[in-house]
């Protein structure tokens, strides 16, 4: 088949499909995978067709500084991003497409693309959407609110949902030729279909709901795609080879408020733990440029989390779906310092898994706590996580189970389950 996967966001939301693509394409498909020009390089290294998506969320707002903590300034860039990408929605898909896989970003204007030119759509997300008593929803801060409560929430974040699509969906459907009608109404409508979602993350860490609907599956972890031969940059080689296994910091496409403060912070750590250190610069350009040291190496290019990480002794991030996956995957404990949107849902789950330390919010330590208390807090938290046998033991053993399941494979199984023609 000629398979469209579309999906938008930072690096997180998007190179895990570069992995599920390639897996496809193995299989005898003609995969193209629609997003953002700057990952145009990631994709096609991956073997995929690329076709390009408007609305790259780190340029939606320029003027706004660092990445939005507040709940208010959350949906404000999500509405202004939903507009952007509303826009090219309606061109991404080519005559000979023959199935839409869709992102948990891209679906609520996938459904009307793959409604107006009558082909079939599957949910491929990367975070668990639909409301159940199990957990709360993943963007509300990851605390249970009651079997009720959760249910309740979860119903109220789709209306929310629904609601910051509703400018983009009116403008897709008049552009597509489709008669009008609300997100409400299509979401409606996809649930009861039994539409199928294909969920890329582990029962590990998710177990599949009891209460949800049929249709709704888990398939395990859909690892980014990285060439066979790829190798870590030579001057990080040296490092790891100098010394013990380090601490990586790196809050990936997170860009901070306070950036200064937040680099200040991570080297003070290190150097008050006394563990040698990788700052993986990402969008909060962490580096020792200002405090050059031995021990510490900055790391100023994105590497493969599944080459580096095994090779470290703990690792402070910000909990993206992604990168709390390639930790688990690596066997090596967790220091959450989660910044806004899913990521406390997935600190309290490598928490509530033994794998993790509890969750350091970015806004605790730069906002909340005085410096030198910021600093103590890191410092202790990255001194457990690097020491504790618990908590290494427990990353192990999550690594090891992680290593039993092809969520790619599962996917492919799936696919060709619900798409007969695959």
């Amino acid at each position: 088949m000629n398979i469209l996967l579309t999906a938008a966001g930072s690096y997180g939301d998007v190179a895990p499909y570069t992995g599920l693509g390639a897996r496809l394409q193995a299989a005898g498909h003609q995969v193209t995978l629609a997003t953002h020009d700057s990952f145009a390089a990631l994709v096609r290294a991956a073997g995929l067709g690329f076709r390009s998506l408007p609305a790259d969320p780190r340029a939606t707002d320029p003027s706004a500084p660092g990445t939005p903590t507040t709940r208010r300034d959350l949906m404000r860039r999500a509405a202004a991003f939903i507009e952007q990408l509303g826009t090219g929605m309606a061109d991404v898909a080519a005559p000979d497409t023959e199935l839409l896989l869709l992102s948990t970003t891209t679906a609520p204007l996938g459904w009307h693309v793959a409604e107006a030119l009558d082909i079939p759509s599957i949910g491929a997300y990367l975070q668990p959407t639909a409301p159940t008593g199990a957990f709360a929803p993943v963007v509300s801060g990851g605390r249970s609110l009651g079997s009720w409560g959760n249910r309740a929430a979860g119903r109220f974040s789709l209306r929310v949902v629904d609601r910051l699509h509703a400018g983009a969906t009116r403008a897709l459907r008049t552009r597509l030729g489709l008669p009008p009608a609300t997100p409400g109404t299509v979401r409606r409508r996809i649930e009861a279909a039994n539409w199928p979602v294909l969920h890329g993350f582990s029962e590990l860490l998710v177990p599949r709901p009891a209460d949800w609907r049929p249709g709704l599956d888990v398939t395990g972890y859909w690892w980014p795609h990285h060439a066979p031969d790829a190798q870590l940059p030579p001057a990080l080689e040296d490092f790891l080879a100098a010394g013990p296994p380090p601490v990586s910091i790196g809050f990936g496409s997170m860009a901070a408020e306070d950036a200064e403060r937040l680099n200040s912070l991570a080297v003070r750590a290190l150097r008050r733990a006394g563990t040698r250190g990788l700052l993986l610069s990402g969008n909060a350009g962490l580096t020792t440029a200002d405090s050059p040291s031995d021990d510490i190496l900055t790391v100023p290019t994105p590497v493969p989390h599944a080459l580096l990480f095994p090779r470290v002794a703990a690792a402070v991030h910000h909990c993206g779906a992604g990168t709390s996956a390639a930790a688990l995957r690596a066997g090596i404990p967790s220091v959450p310092v989660p910044f806004t949107a899913d990521q406390p849902f997935w600190a309290a789950r490598l928490a509530d898994l033994g794998a993790a330390t509890p969750a350091l919010p970015v806004t605790t330590l730069t906002k909340t706590l005085s410096p030198d208390d910021a600093v103590a807090r890191l410092a202790a938290a990255l001194t457990e996580a690097a020491t504790t046998p618990s908590l290494r033991t427990r990353a192990e053993a999550a690594a090891r189970h992680l290593a039993t399941e092809d969520g790619a494979t599962t996917a492919l199984n799936a696919l060709t389950r619900l798409a007969p023609d695959t």
